[in-house]
């Protein structure tokens, strides 16, 4: 091993500071893409690069322990809202994700517009975190495996 500290002090501080400010940046990324460059696509990547950071920083096990070990109904979920949102327009007659939208006027924030393909955009978002999430899951216990299996190799060569 090249270097005596696994989890280093900086870089276990700074992404657990970070990771609040990137999923920040996340949900604003989510909320403009249905308009401009951004959306749900995008947004999942940056949260998934965060959590990425936290399973490099703290270590597979501080990780898992912290998040849900099922990511099946995660990916489920935001396939389902994809679909149905897709679905939603043929409702109406128009073709397949067409998207429609409307203005609220909220009293802190001002006007705003809520257009369906932010739902698309959330569906969309879910499945890329939970996908990402699933593949770090599989990949943290091939290799929590891998080491126990040499943990086990070795304490048998040294019993004989």
């Amino acid at each position: 091993r090249w270097n005596w500290d696994a989890y280093p002090v900086i870089m276990t501080t700074f992404s657990r500071l970070l990771l609040p400010l990137a999923l920040l940046v996340a949900v604003f990324i989510l909320l403009r893409g249905h308009n401009q460059p951004g959306g749900g696509f995008i947004a999942g990547l940056i949260t998934s690069v965060a959590l990425v950071m936290q399973y490099l920083a703290n270590g597979v096990v501080w990780t898992q322990n912290r998040l849900p070990a099922n990511m099946h109904p995660l990916i489920a979920a935001g396939l389902l809202i994809a679909v149905i949102t897709g679905l939603g327009s043929w409702l109406f007659r128009h073709p397949f994700l067409t998207s429609t939208f409307g203005h609220i006027d909220w009293p802190l924030i001002g006007d705003f517009e809520l257009a369906s393909a932010m739902a698309f955009d959330l569906g969309v978002y879910l499945v890329v975190v939970g996908s990402t999430l699933l593949i770090l899951i599989n990949l943290g216990l091939l290799h929590q495996t891998s080491r126990q299996s040499k943990a086990m190799k070795e304490s048998q060569k040294w019993k004989r």
